[in-house]
């Protein structure tokens, strides 16, 4: 990838931290760690690497994009409205009683989401069965998800990696958000899923492990999932949760607490110092 487009999608990504922080802020609620981490892998997705047409949010022949860390909204939000899903204005509601954005993402409300999220652990079966629906229509779209490290302790998850593994499906990549966090703490205090990598190797899935905030890394991954033959792909992405705000990173308050005014004030800031040094 040309240095210059690394630079204008590391640009994009700020807008999209900055967009859906102020999402958070008008709804005084939100989840911004694990939106910050996953903001650079949705970047690349959305804005390089997806076949998806705003205008045509139905469009048969689309890839599909399944957040199974479905809590993550701010981040999915703020990138399908910059992408031109919705307008970028309605943010503002986010989380209102009376609004079509709420604090999961619904499929029957929001343009541009392909899959309802809410309980854990329940994404990765959903993407299985539209890749299935791939195969069977012989469609060539491709199925991408997102997964939580701490929501991978969800035995469905291994239930559906079999499947997967089972059926071959080379039209479906997976990627898991590792940042070694969740509600509780550090993810081997909770319930450690690690090696994350062998156990989808068992169940014969193509692993890559990258940098989740390497913008060449992430695109040459998806290109290199699309090349493999005869096996799901998941790329275990190494992240750092609240990434782009100094006091948010690997900082597990911001799993989902409400920065206070001042704090906002001072993420708005180094945000914006990001965008301006990043100016093309």
């Amino acid at each position: 990838m040309e240095e210059k487009r690394v630079q204008e999608l590391a640009a994009k990504a700020v807008k999209v931290r900055r967009t859906a922080l102020e999402a958070i802020e008008a709804a005084h609620s939100g989840h911004v760690g694990g939106s910050f981490s996953v903001a650079d892998i949705l970047t690349v997705l959305y804005w390089e690497k997806m076949n998806i047409n705003p205008e045509q949010p139905k469009d048969p022949d689309r890839d599909r994009f399944v957040l199974s860390k479905g809590h993550c909204t701010p981040t999915m939000y703020a990138t399908l409205a910059l992408r031109g899903f919705f307008p970028v204005e309605d943010l503002k509601t986010f989380r209102n009683v009376d609004s079509y954005l709420s604090g999961h993402v619904e499929m029957t409300k929001v343009p541009g989401v392909d899959m309802s999220a809410g309980s854990l652990g329940q994404g990765l079966s959903a993407a299985i069965g539209m890749a299935l629906c791939g195969k069977v229509d012989k469609k060539d779209y491709r199925v991408y998800a997102a997964l939580g490290d701490g929501e991978i302790q969800e035995g469905q998850i291994w239930e559906a990696a079999m499947a997967a593994g089972n059926y071959g499906l080379d039209n479906l990549t997976v990627f898991v958000d590792n940042n070694n966090l969740q509600i509780d703490g550090t993810i081997e205090e909770v319930m450690s899923p690690y090696p994350i990598e062998d156990k989808f190797k068992a169940f014969k899935w193509n692993v890559l492990t990258i940098d989740g905030h390497d913008y060449a890394q992430i695109a040459d991954a998806i290109d290199k999932a699309k090349e493999t033959k005869g096996a799901p792909t998941v790329i275990v992405a190494k992240t750092v949760k609240g990434k782009g705000v100094s006091f948010m990173e690997n900082n597990v308050k911001f799993h989902g607490s409400t920065p206070t005014p001042e704090q906002f004030e001072q993420a708005f800031k180094e945000l914006d110092a990001q965008a301006a040094s990043l100016e093309v």
